[in-house]
């Protein structure tokens, strides 16, 4: 659905894009993830066709962003960090605007924004000025124009950025839910923002791409060990023994003590094998008594810290 290729953009003497390279799936939800300044928004308007880039190729459903710009905006809805909403308007009104100014048939406009507004949750908003809606709701506004011209790919510059937890919660649903056949680049420096919303990650920093791949697979990559947390009810020295002798673990060491004879234990164990049963076997062999397993992976600000200041190495 969408080709980038060695993309790379100067501001003058300044490298925003250095050589950018990735493919978007129809259907998928990428998320594109970095501090301020990486080069996300500039990626994402570029895509948009926004502006032009320096060098490189991108192509959106087969047509080129800087050669047949027109036929690409057909088929993208974008909505820009800074959503240009017409604030002294209704909310009806205004997506009546954009949806003419998108070409919509007369016939169809109001089928279209009625479908797009109940598509985003703004319905019982409609008549009011924008001006006067939450933050949350100007959002839900800046997808909807994106949206109401029912485009194949959807492109989201830090969508929730200013909502409250609520907000943030409900901004997310929304993006869920229009999932399925339209494609979906979420870009944001907001890490939990990625890994809860988006099926595979590409992190960015300084204009250049540093990893791609799912979270989790980036987890397994990164991650040297599988950290396992187990609550085990038994004799602490005994459990140490036994679970440190056991084939596939690295590592065993007692974290908390709960009670005088409830502990927690943090397992290091081989990344190419979960030997959770084999774990869980061993306690119920010794006639302990485990409350508790989990395991403890990596998180998504884990894997970005580790890989920026790797590449700064």
């Amino acid at each position: 659905m969408i080709q980038i290729e060695n993309l790379k953009k100067y501001y003058g003497n300044v490298r925003a894009v250095d050589g950018v390279s990735f493919t978007v799936e129809k259907g998928e939800i990428l998320g594109f993830l970095g501090p301020n300044g990486a080069g996300k928004t500039t990626t994402m308007r570029i895509i948009s066709c926004f502006m032009p880039a320096t060098s490189g190729s991108a192509k959106v459903a087969g047509f080129d962003v800087f050669e047949e710009s027109l036929e690409v905006r057909k088929r993208i809805g974008y909505q820009p960090e800074n959503v240009p909403l017409y604030k002294d308007m209704t909310v009806t009104s205004y997506l009546n605007f954009i949806a003419e100014i998108r070409g919509i048939d007369s016939r169809e406009r109001k089928a279209k924004v009625n479908k797009v507004m109940n598509e985003c949750g703004i319905e019982e908003v409609s008549h009011k000025l924008i001006k006067n809606l939450s933050k949350g709701y100007r959002q839900r506004v800046g997808i909807s124009q994106a949206l109401v011209h029912d485009p194949d790919i959807l492109i989201l510059d830090e969508p929730t950025i200013g909502l409250d937890p609520r907000q943030i919660h409900d901004i997310r649903s929304l993006i869920k839910n229009l999932t399925g056949e339209r494609t979906i680049i979420l870009s944001s420096h907001i890490l939990p923002e990625v890994s809860a919303t988006c099926q595979r990650v590409i992190i960015i920093n300084e204009g250049k791409i540093v990893a791609m791949d799912t979270p989790e697979n980036l987890t397994a990559v990164l991650q040297n060990v599988r950290k396992i947390i187990v609550e085990i009810e038994g004799p602490s020295d005994d459990i140490l023994k036994e679970l440190g002798s056991m084939d596939g673990v690295k590592n065993v060491e007692k974290k908390e003590v709960k009670s005088e004879n409830l502990a927690t234990y943090q397992l290091d164990t081989v990344i190419e094998k979960d030997i959770r049963r084999e774990i869980s076997t061993n306690i119920s062999k010794n006639n302990w008594i485990m409350t508790q397993m989990n395991m403890i992976d990596m998180s998504l600000e884990d894997i970005f810290i580790k890989l920026v200041n790797k590449e700064k190495v």
